[in-house]
């Protein structure tokens, strides 16, 4: 039992970051950092998830305009943690982010649990982000692929269901929607192995893979690439405000929570989706020039960003169309559809492509920083933490992550992977949280570049607020995480405890 709760030091974490085999490049500064946080943060949640989260989804019950307090609500919850994953990235800047903190304070069982719980945030964050982005792509295009090249295994299977049965009780097919009309031809016209037609998001799985090949290239070019990302989409943004505030209509804020707090709280646990990804700042520690001056900066900077513009977005959107239209994989387009407006439909679509390109880019760089550290630690094999000799990026992980995302991307359905990925992220945030308590108490005197203000109350209110979020996710999403924790746990008792560093 002594052997599951074995710690590596804070200066072990340090020392190893300059083993030459292992050394990466610092060439980040704050301003790189907060852009890598504007990246991992305007994306998918708020130019997809938003419309879900005021209308409802499925159930109806969403926040309605009130998924502007929803916003409000979840912002401080973020920046409470961001505050605690502030002190750390100050502390270690190490790669790894909660895996690493975990690592230092709670134990080698703990570090694997979240090392495992991170893949959740990361690289099945991803999955839903491509989707996302191949949506856009095909608007963009006007569904110009063959439509078994464009639309999920899943979605299509689940739309030829529904037409079938539409069509078994003689219902108006021109009532269902033109997405799963779209959706169950591509189901009819595929091509078919052993029986099965062969149904694959070909523009999800591209972005990926051509991502993928750009962060094997290395950290400064992937900098620059987000960076130019993040600029353009912030201008796309603005432009959505300024031309949307001409069409606003105070009525559609009426009334402003249809579903009270019950409603609202929904909102916030789906819109979570669209604040996640601060986090993957502190994966970045390792290739900053300053890390306890800029991690602090980039990290909290960007959060802030991204509040206010967040709230700004959704002002706008419910005043523009009634919430329950939204529920589309599009609100922002879908507010100006009926408008004739198809000039800002295009710009609008372009600003969605670059946002959820930048957090592909910054959640895929995260990804492979926690594989490469858990390698570096002998949980993972040696492979994993392979650096190559002229971009010094681990080159093969990055592939691997890029393989997998991507064929996933290509298969799966958005609805199965984001309350996953909301849910492993939350639970991150706890740990973080506990880890920050537990060194206040065992190394009270360690240099701390920043400090977590109002400690042991951040941290505590972190961890109430977090299981909140976690709490009002469907029941579905904690089996998946259970099974997942499950299987994570096999891998480590097999492969992980008998090849650590720590073993002797």
């Amino acid at each position: 039992m002594r052997r599951l709760f074995r710690r590596k030091s804070l200066d072990q974490l340090v020392g190893e970051t300059v083993e030459p085999q292992h050394q990466l490049k610092r060439v980040l500064g704050p301003v790189h950092l907060t852009l890598f946080g504007v990246g991992a943060i305007v994306g998918a949640g708020i130019f997809s998830t938003v419309g879900t989260a005021a209308a409802g989804g499925a159930d109806h019950t969403g926040a309605g305009p009130a998924i502007i307090v929803s916003f409000l609500i979840v912002a401080p919850i973020c920046a409470l943690a961001g505050l605690c994953y502030a002190e750390f990235a100050s502390m270690a800047p190490v790669s790894g982010s909660a895996y690493t903190y975990a690592y230092a304070t709670l134990g080698e069982l703990a570090a694997w649990i979240i090392g495992w719980d991170l893949i959740l945030e990361y690289a099945v964050g991803n999955v839903a982000v491509a989707i996302s982005w191949s949506g856009y792509f095909q608007a963009l295009l006007h569904y110009q692929l063959p439509g078994w090249l464009g639309v999920d295994f899943r979605s299509a299977l689940q739309a030829a269901a529904a037409v079938g049965d539409a069509t078994a009780r003689h219902a108006d097919l021109s009532t269902l929607d033109a997405g799963v009309l779209r959706a169950a031809q591509a189901w009819h016209d595929a091509p078919q192995l052993f029986g099965v037609p062969i149904i694959f998001n070909l523009p999800a799985f591209g972005i990926v893979m051509l991502l993928t090949w750009l962060l094997a290239r290395g950290i400064k070019e992937s900098a620059w690439f987000n960076s130019t990302m993040v600029v353009l989409k912030l201008v796309v943004l603005l432009f959505f405000l300024i031309i949307g505030a001409f069409y606003v209509k105070p009525a559609n804020w009426t009334p402003f929570a249809p579903h009270g707090l019950k409603g609202i709280a929904s909102g916030a646990a789906i819109i979570f989706f669209a604040y996640i990804g601060f986090d993957a700042v502190s994966t970045a520690a390792e290739e900053t020039r300053n890390p306890k001056r800029d991690m602090p900066i980039g990290i909290l900077g960007s959060l802030g960003i991204c509040t206010i513009i967040y709230v700004a977005v959704a002002v706008v959107l419910t005043g523009m169309l009634p919430s329950s239209k939204l529920d589309t994989a599009e609100p922002l387009v879908t507010a100006f559809t009926g408008l004739r407006l198809d000039w800002v439909v295009v710009i609008i679509s372009v600003g969605a492509l670059l946002a959820t390109s930048s957090v592909l880019l910054v959640f895929q760089l995260g990804q492979t920083r926690i594989f490469f550290s858990m390698a570096r630690d002998g949980l993972l094999p040696p492979w994993a933490c392979a650096v190559h000799p002229k971009y010094r990026t681990p080159h093969l992980t990055t592939l691997l992550t890029g393989i997998l995302v991507a064929a996933f991307a290509g298969v799966m359905n958005i609805d199965e992977v984001v309350d996953l990925c909301n849910i492993g992220t939350a639970f991150a945030f706890i740990i973080v949280a506990v880890g920050i308590l537990i060194l206040r108490k065992t190394e009270p005197d360690r240099p701390r570049g920043f400090k977590t203000p109002w400690v042991p109350w951040v941290p505590i209110i972190s961890i109430i607020t977090c299981g909140w979020l976690m709490a009002a996710l469907p029941r579905v999403s904690w089996l998946r995480f259970g099974i997942w924790l499950v299987v994570g746990l096999a891998l480590y008792f097999c492969y992980g405890r008998w090849r650590s560093k720590l073993r002797d």
